[in-house]
């Protein structure tokens, strides 16, 4: 069940930080209250995931989640560059989170 919580909160971790974008600085209210509800979130559903997990390895797949996910959806959504280094970057962060993932 741990895992499936971190997954989730790493998932609403790239909600968050869309929303943070959104929000330009929290002067949009909406967004605003978005990104502080998904951050409460994510962080209680990554409490949930260290009750089991060792904390170093919840902790970099949680920001490695978040990581590639708002790589990905920055650029669908907001245009950012995917210039092959980038993308070869995420190919990276991806290794080393199934190599965490294999080594718990």
């Amino acid at each position: 069940m741990a895992w499936i919580y971190l997954l989730a909160a790493g998932l609403l971790e790239v909600a968050w930080a869309l929303g943070l974008k959104a929000s330009h600085g929290f002067t949009r209210p909406l967004a605003s209250v978005f990104t502080v509800v998904t951050m409460a979130a994510s962080f209680y559903l990554l409490s949930l995931a260290m009750k089991s997990l060792p904390v170093g390895t919840a902790y970099a797949i949680w920001v490695g989640i978040g990581a590639i996910g708002t790589v990905l959806l920055g650029i669908v959504i907001y245009g950012d560059s995917a210039n092959p280094w980038r993308l070869f970057s995420l190919v990276l962060i991806l290794a080393g989170l199934i190599g965490l993932k294999l080594a718990s």
